[in-house]
This record gives C-alpha cells, structure tokens and sequence, in this order.
C-alpha cells in the first residue's frame, strides 16, 4: 500500500463501518465452522480494532445497520431530518445512507404520489376476486398514482392495458430486474388484459459505451428471461425501441407531439440534464413517454386515443412519467396511472447499488446453486450480532438484513416469513440459519426460470416481438377482425 500524506485517512468512516460488517461476519463463520482457536482469536482483535479506530474517526461507537452519514461528526442514525437530506432518487441513480434503504413514505410526499393502502388493496381483491399478490400484501408495490380510475374502468367493463419496460445493458438479468415482471404478471393474469413491454435499448446505446449491435443483442436476450416468467403470447406484445420505431408511424407521431410539449428547461428540471448531455438523452424521455398512449400501437388498438395505460414500475422511473402525465391532456390522452415498488437491495446492503460489472452485488438468473449459495454466505449484509453469545442474547435486525429482505420478495408464505421474523429478532434463528433459508428459496427458484429460459427459442422471441392483434375481451371495445 503506498504512504499516504501526513494527518489523512487511508480509510473513510464509511469503509471501516463496512469493513467492521464484513469481519464480523468472518467471525461469525468461523466460530460457526469450529475454525482453530488462534485463527478466530486474531479475527476477533482484527475487529475490535476497526471498531476502536472506527469510534475515533466518528466519536461515537459502531452501531450494526447504522452506517455513518456525515464523516465529520457523531449522529443518530434515526435522525429524520439527516435521512431525508441523504436519500436522493432519480432514473440513473438512488442513494441513501441508510442501511434500511429509502424512506419511502417521504419519498411519496417528495414525489407526490399516493400510498398504496389496506383500503386499496382490499378494493384490488374485491374487483379481481383473487388474494392479494405478495409484493402489495408487504408493501413492495407501496405508491400509485390514479389506480382507483383503472379500477372504476375495470368494474365498469372498460378497457385499459398494462405498460412496462426493461433497459437491456446486459446479457444477463439479476433477481432484482424481476421484481416488476412477476408482479406485471400478475396483474395480467388477474385483470385479463393487454401488456406491452418496452426495451429501451436505444436508451442504453445513448447512456452505455455499448454498439447499436450490442443494445440490440441485450434486448434479445433479456426478452428471452422475461419471456420465462410465463407471459400469455396472445396478451403480451414486446418491442425494441430501435426496431419498432421505424415499424408504427402511431408511435413515433406521438414521440414528436410529446417533444413539441416538453421544454429543455423543463427536462433540465425533472432528469438533471447539462448542456454538455447529448440530444439524444434529452430527447429520449418522449420514447420512453409515448407507449402511455394507446395509438402508439395501432395493430393492437387501432386509432383509439382514450384507452388508459398501467404502468408498474420502480419509483424511480417516476420522473418519466409524471412528464408524461403532464403533457397527455394537452396531446388528447388519458394520463397514465402507475404502481411505484421499492428497490430491490443489493447483497451488500439496501444502502448499496447494485452493479452488472460486480458479479457479487446480486443474484444473478445465470447463476448455479453452487454461486447461490456461495453469495449469499460471503456477500449477503447481516443484521445479526457480532458474536453467537450477543445474537443469542440481543436477537438480529430484520430491517438491515438481506436475506431477509430477499425473504420478503420470494417466500410466498405470510405464516413463515412471520415467523423467521420472529426468531432472527429475538435471537432464536442465527444468521447462517437465515441464510440457508433464503438458500433454500432461491435455489429451486432459479432453477425453474433456468428450465422456462432454456424453452424459449429465437421463434418464440421473434411471435412475441412481432406487432399484431392482441387477444383480449371489453365490452363496449370490439373491433371487427
């Protein structure tokens, strides 16, 4: 390691908390694996002194979930008001410093959208007749905007029609970039109704280092993944920006009357967008914009302008359309409605990012059960004590935990998720058994999408890529065939 200068830190506060998390962890395993007596010894002084020059470069004491905000001076990690000022969302890039991750409920006050409530939920099981899916039953689809219209349309024998998209910057998809196709899923299956799938892959060519060849080849193998989470053929149209542009003039009219719409300060204001950014970036909000409007697909919805759109997504594609939402009257179309999920957390913590470019950060849908395992063990964030005897006595943090964050995507049952809740906070069920569990969910899980992926062929991308007439069912929305 080279010198550094006189009276500096080689190590920011935040990378010996960090550090003092992954040492903990090696203590924990090897106590748990009976390693030799000197070799736990010299891991346990190695961790007391992060936490010594950690409590001098903070003045306070190390506190498990509670990394530091202000490198500076000494806080309390529940502080509201430095929370709030820490988290910071847009379509590029989320960040908190906190090891619970956003807080969302000032999120929706900062955004302005509306809390996804019981009284919401139970209208959804009313109108749909089916039990809540598990993402709204635990609050991972936690904001929406207008979704009391989509359900007056739906009781009403109105139609309207599912939007979502995917941004292919690579081969291969994590767990995390499921999440709104599980729950895109669903709602298909259980209101019956047309989904479009935007790939945006002349988004990544304009934000990624990649060719337009590659864009395009990551769009193909990314539709193959999503294909695998069992969409209906005859429901479901997905398209690539660079492909389909040139396909539906629908579509591009509407890019060019949002465009009209929309100012460069006003894009400036809501994306950040400098003078140096190419006009490609600053354009691109109108693409992603335009599948709002149902005359964007003319093969499936003819010329018909006032058919409402659905669009679940994470929050942080909200700034798209909450310009969206601001143009459609003035274009002639409804305002989309939304349902914003959280973020998925990466393995290091829900104060981490997760990266395509470190094969450690998450769980990829290539992996085997061997690198499952593997992640999880070395890499997932724990909420547990330092030692088994603190653990025992003091009981683990389910709100910084990983696994169990994975847990409350994936584990279908409300009984057993409540219960492994239960026994990790008062100390019962130890870290390594937390982390089997979780093991034993993801393994055969990704297992299945492998067997799903693996049936789709190029034809089968091509039928679903292809425009065409969808199959679905509204009154008062029949077209002549």
């Amino acid at each position: 390691m080279a010198d550094m200068p006189s009276g500096e830190s080689c190590t920011s506060p935040l990378e010996l908390f960090n550090s003092i998390a992954t040492q903990g962890e090696l203590v924990r395993s090897l106590k748990a694996g009976n390693a030799p007596k000197d070799e736990i010894d010299s891991a346990v002084k190695m961790l007391l002194s992060l936490k010594v020059s950690y409590k001098a470069a903070m003045g306070e004491e190390y506190k498990a979930g509670c990394p530091p905000g202000n490198p500076t001076a000494g806080r309390n990690c529940d502080s509201d008001a430095t929370k709030a000022s820490e988290d910071f969302v847009d379509p590029w890039t989320v960040r908190t410093s906190s090891a619970k991750g956003i807080d969302y409920d000032k999120l929706i006050v900062q955004f302005g959208s509306s809390k996804i409530d019981k009284e919401l939920i139970n209208r959804i099981e009313r109108a749909t007749g089916q039990r809540p899916h598990r993402f709204l039953r635990r609050g991972i689809f936690f904001s929406h905007r207008d979704m009391n219209q989509i359900l007056d349309a739906y009781e009403n024998k109105k139609p309207f029609y599912l939007y979502t998209g995917r941004g292919p910057s690579s081969e291969a998809m994590h767990l995390g970039h499921l999440v709104p196709f599980i729950f895109t899923k669903w709602l298909q299956d259980v209101f019956n109704v047309p989904l479009v799938i935007q790939m945006s892959d002349d988004e990544k060519y304009l934000w990624k280092d990649l060719t337009l060849e590659q864009a395009y080849s990551y769009t193909v193998e990314n539709a193959k993944d999503i294909i695998a989470c069992g969409f209906d053929i005859n429901k479901t149209f997905i398209f690539s920006d660079l492909e389909y542009m040139g396909q539906s003039p629908g579509f591009y009219r509407n890019v060019v009357k949002i465009q009209k719409h929309v100012t460069f300060n006003q894009v400036k204001g809501i994306f950040g967008f400098t003078d140096s950014d190419c006009i490609g970036k600053i354009s691109f909000p109108a693409v992603q914009a335009a599948p709002s409007f149902s005359n964007s697909f003319p093969k499936i919805f003819r010329d018909r302008t006032d058919i409402q759109c659905l669009i679940p997504c994470a929050i942080d594609q909200d700034p798209y359309f909450r310009m969206t939402r601001d143009v459609a009257p003035r274009i002639g179309h409804p305002k989309p409605a939304l349902l914003h999920s959280t973020f998925f957390p990466a393995l290091q913590g829900a104060q981490t990012k997760m990266s395509a470019s470190d094969p450690n950060s998450s769980i990829f849908l290539t992996d085997t059960a061997k690198q499952i395992k593997s992640k999880v063990n070395k890499h997932a964030f724990s909420g547990g004590r330092d030692t088994v005897e603190e653990h025992r006595q003091f009981g683990g943090n389910c709100e910084v935990d990983v696994s169990f964050m994975y847990l409350t995507f994936f584990l279908e049952d409300d009984d057993r998720l409540e219960q492994i809740r239960k026994d990790y906070t008062s100390g019962a069920m130890l870290t390594g058994e937390l982390k089997k569990t979780l093991i034993d969910v993801l393994q055969p899980l990704i297992a299945e999408h492998q067997a799903r992926r693996k049936a789709v062929t190029e034809e089968t991308v091509k039928e679903f890529m292809t425009p065409r007439q969808l199959s679905f069912h509204f009154q008062c929305f029949c077209f002549d065939t």
